[in-house]
């Protein structure tokens, strides 16, 4: 609110510190820096990160109950195969092996 309203300038280091960003990379590395972070999410579970999705903007579209779609996709995701599968790999300590399924 304050930024908002003062209407004050801050730097990179600032906006990470308040949440506002989530990192600060060199100049002329932020591709590489996002190929990171997706090819990080890309070894999750694909039906997990698309719901993941869809409960966030659910979240802040006024005419969804976000919590509501939260829960029913837990209960969506918790029917699949993907989801046991990541639970025993969990258990087996292992790598998950994701079906989209």
């Amino acid at each position: 609110m304050e930024l908002l309203m003062t209407g004050d300038m801050i730097g990179a280091e600032e906006a990470v510190r308040l949440g506002l960003a989530n990192h600060m990379v060199d100049a002329g590395t932020e591709v590489e820096a996002a190929i990171k972070i997706i090819n990080k999410i890309a070894t999750k579970a694909p039906l997990a990160i698309g719901e993941t999705i869809k409960v966030v903007n659910d979240l802040y579209d006024h005419t969804k109950d976000g919590y509501h779609s939260e829960v029913e996709s837990f209960g969506r995701l918790a029917a699949t195969d993907d989801f046991k599968e990541g639970a025993i790999a969990f258990i087996e300590k292992r790598k998950a092996e994701f079906k989209r399924k």
